[in-house]
Order: C-alpha cells, then sequence, then structure tokens
C-alpha cells in the first residue's frame, strides 16, 4: 500500500470493514477479500473504477454515494480509475427507464464532461486518479470485434433484466442499441483489465454482465460493488434534480446546509452514513446520544451538514454556513449579509402591501395571512396587524423579515 493509506487500516480485516461501509452488496466478498490479500503480498494496488456516463452537467449529492466509496479505495492506497462514459453516453443507459431515451449528441456529452472533473476532484484526488474516456476503445472496434462481443452473451440472459421484462410485458419497443448497452460497459471492463467496479443497486445487472464478458475475455472476473440509492429531501424518493428533492454540491454552503437541515430526523442516518467518512460506530454513537437526549436531533443535523460542506466546499465555508443558520433559524437574527433594499422617503404604506411590493409575499391575501400567523418582524418584533403603517416619512433603517428565511434591511433614504 502506498503511503496515503489509512493508517488505522494495516490488516486486510481493516480494510474490508472500511471499505464495507454504506455498501449494499459485495459480489462476491470472498473474491474481494482475496484480492486485498494478493494486493498486500504483491504490493500491486487493485485497479478499481468508477464509470459515469455524463448526461447532465451537474452532479448532486446522490451522485457522490459511489464516488465517495472509489475514494475510500483510493484511500487505501488502490489505483482509483475515473471512467467517463463519452461513448456510452451517446447510447444511453436503458436501467430504469420505460422507454428508449433519445441518445445525446457528441457535443452535448463533451459539454457535460468538462464540468464533471471539476466536480468530482473535490472528493478524489486528482494526482492520483486515472481518468479515462471509453470513445478510446470504443471508438475504435471494428464490425468483427462488436459481433464477436455480441456472441459471448445470450438473448435470454439479456432479457431477464428487469426493464426489459416489463416493456415486452406492457408491449413497449426495445432498440437493439439499448441491448448493446451492457456489453459495450462491459468491453470497459475488458480494455480496463479491472478489478472491482463500483456502481449503484440499480446497477447490478451491468456490472454482473461486465463480469462475465471480462471471463469470455480470458480474463479475472472484477468484484462488483453496489451502493445504495440515496433518498431525497423529501425522505421518500431518490435524490433527482427532476423530483427537486436534491443538494447540489456547488450550489452556495447556506443553500445546502439549509436544505441538509430540512430532512427528516430519521433520513439523516443514512446520510452519515452514505455521504460522510464517519465510521459505523462514530454514527451509532451519535445515534445513542440522540436516543438519550443527550444531543438534540437538531444539533446531530448541523454536524452532518458542516460535514458535507467542509467535504466539498472547505472547513471555513462549512463552519460560516452552520453560524448563519444558527443565527437566522435558532436565534431569529438577520443573516450576516441580509439584502438590502432602498426606498425614497414618502408617505406611510401598509405593511401587507409593502410586503407585496417587496416580493415578500405573493399577493395582498398571503402577506395578511403571514401577518396574522406573527410571521412578520419588523427589528424582531412580530406584527399582527396587515393594516398597519410604515412611516416612511424621514430617513431611517429596519429589518423585515417575512416566513423563516427571507429577510430585508430597509433603508429610507
Amino acid at each position: 500500500m502506498t503511503e496515503s493509506a489509512p493508517q488505522a487500516f494495516k490488516s486486510v480485516d481493516d480494510q474490508l470493514a472500511y471499505l464495507k461501509k454504506g455498501v449494499a452488496e459485495i459480489i462476491p466478498e470472498a473474491d474481494l477479500k482475496a484480492k486485498l490479500e494478493h494486493s498486500a503480498k504483491t504490493g500491486k494496488p487493485l485497479r478499481v473504477y468508477l464509470g459515469v456516463d455524463p448526461t447532465a452537467p451537474d452532479i448532486h449529492l446522490g451522485h457522490t454515494v459511489v464516488l465517495r466509496k472509489l475514494k475510500h479505495f483510493q484511500d487505501l492506497g488502490h489505483t482509483a480509475i475515473f471512467l467517463i462514459g463519452d461513448f456510452s453516453a451517446m447510447i444511453g443507459d436503458p436501467t430504469g427507464r420505460s422507454e428508449t431515451r433519445p441518445p445525446l449528441s457528441r457535443e452535448e456529452v463533451d459539454a457535460n464532461a468538462k464540468t464533471y472533473l471539476a466536480q468530482v476532484f473535490k472528493l478524489l484526488d486528482p494526482q492520483k486518479t486515472e481518468v479515462r474516456y471509453n470513445s478510446e476503445w470504443l471508438d475504435k472496434l471494428s464490425s468483427y470485434e462488436i459481433v464477436r462481443l455480441c456472441g459471448h452473451y445470450r438473448l435470454a440472459r439479456m432479457l431477464e433484466r428487469e426493464d426489459f421484462r416489463s416493456r415486452l410485458a406492457n408491449a413497449q419497443p426495445i432498440s437493439v442499441h439499448e441491448l448493446l448497452y451492457p456489453l459495450l460497459t462491459a468491453y470497459d471492463a475488458v480494455a480496463l483489465k479491472s478489478d472491482v467496479e463500483i456502481g449503484a443497486t440499480e446497477q447490478k445487472f451491468n456490472l454482473l454482465v461486465h463480469r462475465d464478458i471480462q471471463r469470455e475475455y480470458g480474463l479475472p472476473s472484477e468484484v462488483a460493488v453496489t451502493m445504495p440509492i440515496l433518498v431525497g429531501l423529501d425522505g421518500q424518493r431518490k435524490m433527482s434534480k427532476s423530483l427537486g428533492n436534491y443538494v447540489g454540491i456547488t450550489e452556495a454552503p447556506d443553500e445546502i446546509f439549509g436544505k441538509i437541515m430540512s430532512i427528516p430526523d430519521a433520513l439523516m442516518w443514512s446520510y452519515y452514513e452514505l455521504v460522510t467518512d464517519r465510521m459505523p460506530a462514530e454514527i451509532t454513537a451519535l445515534q445513542a446520544e440522540v436516543a438519550s437526549g443527550k444531543l438534540h436531533p437538531m444539533d446531530a443535523k448541523m454536524k452532518l451538514g458542516e460535514e458535507i460542506i467542509a467535504g466539498f466546499q472547505g472547513q471555513d465555508a462549512a463552519q460560516k454556513a452552520a453560524a448563519n443558520f444558527q443565527r437566522v433559524f435558532r436565534n431569529r437574527q438577520a443573516p450576516a449579509e441580509a439584502p438590502v433594499h432602498k426606498l425614497p422617503c414618502g408617505p406611510a404604506r401598509k405593511l401587507a402591501a409593502l410586503l407585496v411590493e417587496l416580493q415578500l409575499a405573493p399577493s395582498k391575501s398571503e402577506a395578511d395571512r403571514l401577518i396574522k400567523q406573527r410571521g412578520v418582524e419588523i427589528d424582531g418584533v412580530a406584527a399582527e396587524d396587515p393594516r398597519q403603517d410604515i412611516d416612511l416619512s424621514q430617513p431611517r433603517e429596519f429589518l423585515l423579515r417575512a416566513g423563516k428565511k427571507k429577510f430585508l434591511r430597509i433603508i429610507v433614504e
């Protein structure tokens, strides 16, 4: 192992325990242990890869679950390979799809791939990461080689795939190029001579095909490591941009922190497991503190928010976001940099009308409701009457809060 391997993980059993954190399945675990033992004896690191199709430009927290597992192998001195599926993205992975996905253009794929690496290197060490593109070998396959590749797999096995079975049952079309997807990505494993591949649980079928195809090409089968799907902010569905329940890793720290604080308390433990580097014993100890009342759930969640932000944007950004949340939501003070809005001196305005004018409420009825629920404060004092006059006759400054998150520092001049 290299000097970067954590000192605590000297034995193969220690390494295996570290690598199993948060994992859904290791196929097969005995092979991974054997490969780790061989690596320890020979000093030759394992080749571990994660393949990602750049079908969208941004990475959210759900994507980092598999990325973090690749980092764990890198922590132990193994060769981390980040494979950008620039060729396979143009085919489209049929996993989880009820219909054929329109193919992406080369231009779209290339544009997305450029933004991936800057985000990926927030977790992985760029100096120790092997970055590859599967167009390196897939672009060069001859027609004969593609036919030979297809000859290594049976159609009946391919149609066992749940997505395909469902479409056949519902008389929905399956394009031939979709059948090629798992075979062509299996050739990635052949070209890389990988020892381990990491993927989400929904990728299990593809990973099993990859193992089979490696054997067909005379290589030892890689170990497949699958990771659970991260549940989104709603606490119910898979994290997804289309569902709006996601946390983007390049979002503003305050935005990330606020989103983490919004998740259900019970969900934070899976976040601790899947998107932080805390070991299971530490997480169990935190859970026990919360269960006993020694630690408030909100404080445990604030620790989680800080750790997530620190991992992507640094400790200073994390501490500032935590302090701002404490000030605004727990101490009910204004954020350190509340937006400023200037108003000219003039006649008094009704509070409800002013909220609408300042876009702190979408309508007068909504402003009335917010005020009656004591959701509006002027310099920290709750307003109670929507018809209250706000004096704007002479220069002054006051802080206006509407709801939990909207603050404006009003300067009358």
